[in-house]
C-alpha cells in the first residue's frame, strides 16, 4: 500500500481508464455464447444491446451538476462498484427485452465514469509538461485487452458467462480498492469556465463538428467489440476463444499506438495525426471485408484498431481545452453523442449483419471515414480555428 500511496495522479487515471475498460469488456467477450443461449439472431441480439446507451445518454446528459455535487472520486468509485454489479446481472437475461432493461443502469453508471475520467484526464495534463490524454485512453484500451484475454481464458475453459461476470465484480472492486482508495480530484484548469452548468448538455456547432470526425472511430470500435466475436465464428466458424482473441487484438493494436500517440501528436500537431489514422481505418476495413480467412481478418482488426486510436482523445483534449463553456458541459456534450454511437450504432448494425451479412457491418463505416477526414480540421485549437 505504501508503494500504491506515492503513485502519482496521472498514474491514477490511468489505472481508472484501465478498470472501467476491464469491467466494459466483458460482455463483449461472451456474446457468441449469451447470443446461442437466447435462441436469437443478430437484429434481436443488437435491440437488447441498446438498453446500455440509452442508460449512457440520460447520464451523459444529466449527470455533470450531480458529479460536481458530489464529487470526482466518490461518483467514480461508487459507479465503478456498481458497474461491474449490473453487466454481472445483466448476463442472466433470457431475451432481448430483458437484456434491454438491465443493461440501462450499466449504461448510467458507463456515462457517469466516462464524464469524470476524461476530465481528470484533461486536468493532470494541464499540470504537466506534456500531453497524457491519448496514454489514458490507452489504459483503457489495455483494460480491454486484458478484458478480451480474461474471457477468452474463461471460454476456453468452459465457465459460464454468469460465473465469468460474477467473478469480475470482486476483482474490479479490489483494483479499485488498491488503485484508486486514495484518489484525488485534479485542479479545474485555468481557463474552465466557472459558475453553475445546464443540467442538459446541449453540443454547440465546434462540439458537433468534433462528433462527426470521431463518429468513424466510435462505430468502428465500437462495431469491433460488439461484432468481431460473432463474425469470427459465424463466417470462419472458429473455436469459443478465438472471439475474445479477436477483442483483445483490436485492444492490443489500439493500446500501442495510444501509448506513443502523445509525442506524435506533439511533433506532428493533431491533424496530420488524425488523417493518418483515418488511412489506416480505411485499411483495415477493406480487409475484414474481403477477409478470405480468419487471419486476414484478425490482421484487419488490428488495423482497425490501431485506427481507431487517437481520434476520440484528440477530440476529448479539443473539447476539453474550449472556453466558450465550463469544460464538464463541454466534454459531456461531446461524449453525449460520440459515445452513444459508439455504443449505439454497432447494435443497430445487428440489422445489417441479419440481412445482407456480418461483412457489411464493417464495410457501411467507409463512408463515416470520408466525413472524419472532411471535418479533421476542426482539431486545431481554438486560437488557431478562430482565425478562419
Amino acid at each position: 500500500m505504501s508503494i500504491i500511496g506515492r503513485m502519482k495522479p496521472q498514474h491514477r487515471v490511468f489505472a481508472g481508464f484501465a478498470i472501467y475498460a476491464f469491467i466494459l469488456g466483458q460482455l463483449f467477450t461472451r456474446l457468441p455464447t449469451v447470443k446461442d443461449a437466447m435462441g436469437i439472431g443478430e437484429g434481436a441480439l443488437g435491440l437488447g444491446l441498446i438498453g446500455a446507451p440509452v442508460g449512457t445518454l440520460i447520464a451523459l446528459t444529466l449527470a455533470p451538476p450531480l458529479i460536481e455535487r458530489f464529487g470526482h472520486k466518490r461518483s467514480m468509485i461508487a459507479a465503478l462498484c456498481a458497474m461491474s454489479v449490473f453487466y454481472a446481472i445483466a448476463v442472466h437475461a433470457t431475451g432481448p427485452v430483458a437484456l434491454f432493461l438491465l443493461l440501462v443502469p450499466a449504461g448510467l453508471t458507463l456515462g457517469t465514469v466516462e464524464i469524470i475520467i476524461n476530465l481528470e484526464a484533461d486536468r493532470v495534463e494541464a499540470t504537466l509538461p506534456y500531453r497524457i490524454m491519448n496514454r489514458a485512453h490507452a489504459f483503457w484500451s489495455l483494460g480491454f485487452f486484458g478484458a478480451g484475454l480474461f474471457g477468452a481464458l474463461m471460454a476456453q475453459i468452459g465457465l459460464s458467462p454468469q460465473l465469468h461476470l460474477a467473478l469480475v465484480v470482486p476483482l474490479s472492486g479490489t483494483a479499485v480498492w488498491l488503485l484508486l482508495s486514495d484518489f484525488s480530484a485534479a485542479p479545474k484548469r485555468g481557463s474552465e469556465m466557472t459558475g453553475p452548468s445546464s443540467m442538459v448538455a446541449r453540443p454547440s456547432l465546434a462540439i458537433m463538428a468534433l462528433v462527426g470526425l470521431c463518429l468513424s472511430a466510435m462505430v468502428l470500435e465500437g462495431g469491433s467489440i460488439d461484432w468481431s466475436a460473432i463474425y469470427m465464428r459465424t463466417i470462419f466458424d472458429t473455436a469459443p476463444y478465438f472471439g475474445g482473441l479477436t477483442v483483445a487484438t483490436v485492444a492490443l493494436s489500439q493500446a500501442l499506438l495510444r501509448y506513443f500517440a502523445d509525442p506524435v501528436v506533439d511533433r506532428f500537431q493533431p491533424v496530420p495525426v488524425a488523417r493518418g489514422m483515418q488511412v489506416a481505418m480505411a485499411v483495415g476495413v477493406v480487409m475484414v471485408f474481403f477477409a478470405p480467412n480468419a487471419w486476414i481478418a484478425l490482421a484487419g482488426f488490428a488495423m482497425i484498431g490501431a485506427g481507431t486510436s487517437a481520434l476520440f482523445p484528440l477530440a476529448m483534449s479539443a473539447a476539453a481545452q474550449r472556453t466558450d463553456r465550463p469544460s464538464s458541459v463541454n466534454v459531456a456534450a461531446l461524449a453525449q453523442f460520440s459515445f452513444v454511437a459508439f455504443l449505439l450504432g454497432p447494435p443497430l448494425l445487428g440489422f445489417v449483419a441479419e440481412h445482407v451479412g456480418l461483412r457489411w457491418v464493417f464495410g457501411l463505416t467507409l463512408p463515416l471515414i470520408l466525413l472524419s477526414a472532411a471535418l479533421s480540421k476542426g482539431l486545431q485549437p481554438e486560437t488557431e480555428t478562430s482565425r478562419h
